[in-house]
């Protein structure tokens, strides 16, 4: 023993005096063998050990292979050691999407801690690790994996009262030409048919270039057809001259009359952006207010040789009028022809959602998407800052929300922070974590003034609601040890005698707040009133409060306390299955006492009683087309409600692009949300997308509308009431995967741009809908031959302004959009490629050769590879191989 103590001594020494790691590695190998490790020793093995993720197959013997129930997949954790280890006396902690049920072998266990972080830890039939030596673990899980993406990062070590350490090998890195996330950690997928199906009847396909090829047909290269072309598509567009374009390349020089000039500074900043700025020698552009009542947001565009003309009846009509102008712009010549457009938007509720609480993203995002979403003529920002793994807003006289509820770290009591969760790994300075400032969020809410756009802040309840929870548990231990019961139960969200057994989706246990406490309500109503004053701090005063309500797990059954309420009855409830309705209806009441207007998910609302809630409501659908989702749209519509539409399978952008499985995001709803795949929605007949669309396993499916009544005779479903319809659409992003603001613009762009063009223009291709109530499926007929026909010419023209003018204006703000994948194939021994929208470059190589620019089909022999250039020519897209 004190040989090996000296052994660490020197060890130490020579560590901190610079000598190599090597001429320790002896001395530090016998310390190993101790059978406790120190400080030194666990920060050796965090930067040698080096552990691979590898999915074996979702098809594992003893499993079913189709369905859910039952289904598991098999994946190995191979360890590898640098160094000599016959210590017991650590765990490796890391994060799994889908819960293992067992382990094969004897040396390892590996048990679920709280949500998706996970726990290996040695047996007693350990037999150490040796140098150079590999030990695999062999686990199944529950349902599958389709996705590279599902291995999270940053798994830690941890061994008693020692500071945990990140495993180096664990964790992310940035490939230098995409810029996007790398795992090397993680094993790439080479087996469709068992890695890559989520099923026996599964037909989706790989997006192999031969399968893009394909998908891409039909779009030919037409910078010209992009020239007059504005996304979002203007309600008429009359080109007047092409002749005789008009220049910007002197400026503009602006007439404002009695218009704000504040209220267009940020679209004239967009202008500035691609070299049109303010000059008296410039070209003029008078600006006329409108009398009378005009559509919010619409405007008349005037564009003469010498002159322009803007006239709209509010703010946002004027800078949505300079917004198409920019659109005009082609950022190389700075010129556009004569014409005169008239605009109004299809819908008045144009929004975006963001989730900042399963991993943060910076302020400096949120600025950069309002500006973008202004460009595009969106209005609404949804900002989910509440979840499970972060509260991410400073909310005045309760501290513990965001000193405890915004970071996620190794603190097993959450007393200091909340568990880590998608790999954030165990140190609470991880980017992943914090939270907003008062200030911050006041900055938010002008700079959306200043775009025309209303914020909608979301922390979502009563499910949902870790994150609130843990931060008032540490709250009430405080107070308690202070000897202030008051205080300690002021805020209290939960009953620590509830012995409810439940599992919500995202497999927590203790994220439901208890409906039944008042303490419960009187912090709700101490978040939105301070929600609310920072709005009003800002000039732009709390209208919409979204609850959430989506997703409770059955909590409260279990609970004293909702016994005894349940007991009293004295706010007519009869059992535990009606407190979920309850909480809603009792907080969207107190929201509308303050002139405030509720919204949640529409799963939470269904389940409210209508005559309880407040007449002006509104429901964020998010239900699966094929999966009936249209049937709760067109329930919450016929209520009077505002129904925004969500719909996962082209509206969630967490979703991956194409069926890929290195392609980021969740994938539950779909595995291929792409930019043309988005433009063929119809949001105004959701169940008529049957006749174009597949399900999650690439299926047809059918879309019943017609009244459907249960065995008493009693309505289920049915189509929409006529004069009623949809109040807005809104995409939507979650970030349980989405670690970095670049990966966020990533999946959001280009997409948002087609989400502002369906949220803006009604599509004379679109199947209208039938208040009688239909039956579509793919052989239905009522989305004709001719209508697909115009939609591929539009989609054509929307394609080619993407590529050759809009792209190049992200590129100039900044903004890191997805690069697609090239669509390729080898005939005859010649290369052909594609892209979704034409106009970027595209790069080959060959046996891993150099890139060269693909111009024309051309003789290729060998591994040939592809990838597409962005617009600006500084960044590259994800290179595929052609087989």
């Amino acid at each position: 023993m004190k040989f090996k103590l000296i052994a660490a001594v020197i060890t130490l020494v020579l560590t901190t005096s610079g000598c190599s790691q090597n001429m320790a590695e002896p001395l530090e190998a016998e310390a190993l063998k101790d059978k406790s490790l120190t400080q030194l020793t666990l920060n050796q093995l965090g930067d040698t050990l080096d552990i691979k993720y590898r999915l074996i197959s979702n098809y594992p013997d003893g499993c079913p292979t189709s369905g859910v129930d039952g289904r598991c997949f098999s994946a190995q954790i191979d360890l590898t050691s640098a160094i000599d280890i016959e210590s017991k006396d650590w765990a490796i902690y890391f994060s799994q999407m889908r819960p293992v049920k067992s382990v094969s072998g004897e040396e390892f266990t590996i048990t679920r801690v709280k949500g998706d972080l996970h726990k290996i830890e040695p047996t007693d039939s350990f037999k150490g690790l040796k140098k150079g030596f590999t030990k695999t673990i062999d686990f199944r899980g529950e349902l599958w994996q389709l996705s590279e993406t599902d291995a999270m990062p940053n798994y830690y070590l941890v061994s008693g009262e020692l500071t945990p350490v990140v495993i180096k090998s664990t964790q992310v890195t940035k490939d230098a030409e995409t810029g996007m996330e790398l795992r090397p950690y993680n094993a790439a997928f080479t087996d469709a048919d068992t890695q890559y199906r989520r099923s026996d009847t599964d037909k989706v396909q790989w997006a192999t270039p031969e399968v893009l090829f394909l998908a891409n047909q039909g779009v030919a290269t037409q910078p010209e057809s992009a020239v007059n072309t504005i996304i979002p598509t203007p309600l008429s567009v009359e080109v007047t001259s092409t002749d005789r374009p008009v220049s910007f390349a002197q400026g503009i020089k602006f007439n404002l009359n009695s218009i704000d000039a504040g209220s267009i500074t940020a679209a004239l900043d967009r202008l500035a952006r691609i070299g049109v700025v303010h000059n008296e020698k410039g070209i003029e552009v008078s600006f006329e207010k409108l009398a009378g009542e005009q559509i919010s947001g619409s405007y008349r565009l005037n564009i003469e040789e010498d002159s322009i003309e803007i006239s709209a009846g509010d703010d946002a009509g004027f800078s949505y009028a300079i917004a198409s102008l920019t659109s005009l712009i082609d950022t190389k010549y700075l010129s556009v022809n004569t014409m005169s457009i008239v605009d109004e938007p299809r819908y008045g509720f144009r929004g975006m959602h963001i989730d900042v609480s399963r991993n943060f993203h910076s302020k400096q995002l949120i600025l950069d998407l309002l500006d973008q979403m202004a460009a595009y003529k969106l209005n609404k920002l949804h900002l989910h800052m509440a979840d499970d793994e972060g509260w991410r807003l400073e909310i005045d006289g309760l501290p513990e929300l965001t000193d405890v509820g915004s970071k996620r770290c190794h603190d097993l009591t959450e007393s200091s922070c909340l568990l880590p969760q998608l790999g954030s790994g165990p140190s609470a300075e991880s980017s992943v974590n914090g939270y907003y400032s008062k200030a911050d969020y006041i900055e938010i809410l002008k700079y959306a003034s200043a775009r025309q756009i209303q914020v909608i802040p979301s922390m979502d309840m009563p499910g949902h609601s870790r994150a609130a929870i843990k931060s008032m548990d540490a709250r009430y231990n405080k107070y308690m040890a202070l000897g202030n019961e008051h205080a300690a139960k002021e805020y209290l969200l939960a009953d620590f005698d509830d012995k409810t057994v439940y599992s919500s989706v995202q497999y927590y246990d203790d994220n439901t707040l208890n409906v039944c406490m008042e303490s419960t309500f009187h912090f709700v109503s101490k978040v939105i009133d301070e929600i609310a004053k920072l709005h009003a701090e800002a000039g732009q005063p709390l209208s919409i409060y979204h609850i959430g309500a989506d997703e409770t797990a059955g909590a409260w059954l279990e609970s004293p306390i909702c016994k005894a309420f349940l007991a009293d009855n004295n706010r007519g409830i009869e059992s535990g299955d009606e407190l979920g309705a309850y909480f809603i209806e009792r907080v969207s009441n107190i929201l509308s006492s303050r002139g405030i207007k509720p919204a949640g998910w529409s799963d939470g609302m269904s389940h409210t009683r209508h005559e309880n809630m407040p007449a002006q409501s509104q429901s964020n659908v998010w239900d699966v087309i094929s999966h009936g989702g249209y049937k709760r749209a067109h329930e919450q519509v016929n209520l009077g409600w505002d129904a925004i539409l969500g719909m996962p399978e082209m509206l969630y952008f967490d979703f991956p692009y194409e069926a890929d499985p290195k392609e980021h995001g969740y994938y539950w709803a779909s595995r291929n949300t792409n930019e043309r795949k988005l433009y063929g929605f119809m949001p105004d007949n959701l169940p008529a997308n049957a006749e174009q669309w597949t399900d999650i396993q690439g299926q047809a499916f059918e879309a019943d509308d017609t009244v459907q009544l249960d065995e008493n005779g009693v309505r289920v479903s049915g189509p929409i009431k006529k004069g009623m319809g949809f109040t807005g659409i809104q995409g939507q992003l979650w970030s349980e995967t989405l670690r970095s603001d670049a990966v966020v613009e990533y999946m959001t762009f280009p997409r948002l741009l087609i989400l502002a063009e369906k949220a803006w223009h009604r599509a004379d291709w679109e199947v209208p809908y039938r208040y009688e109530g239909a039956v579509y499926n793919q052989d239905s007929g009522f989305f004709t031959q001719e209508m697909r026909a115009r939609q591929l010419k539009q989609w054509s023209l929307i394609a080619n302004t993407l590529g050759h003018k809009e792209l190049s204006k992200l590129d100039r703000a900044g903004i890191e959009y997805r690069i697609p994948t090239v669509g390729a194939r080898i005939d005859e021994g010649k290369l052909f490629t594609n892209l979704i929208y034409p106009g970027l470059a595209i790069e080959y190589r060959i046996d891993g050769g150099q890139w060269q620019i693909y111009s024309s089909p051309v003789t290729v022999e060998g591994a040939v590879e592809v990838r597409a250039v962005a617009a600006d020519g500084n960044r590259r897209g994800r290179p595929l191989l052609v087989r």
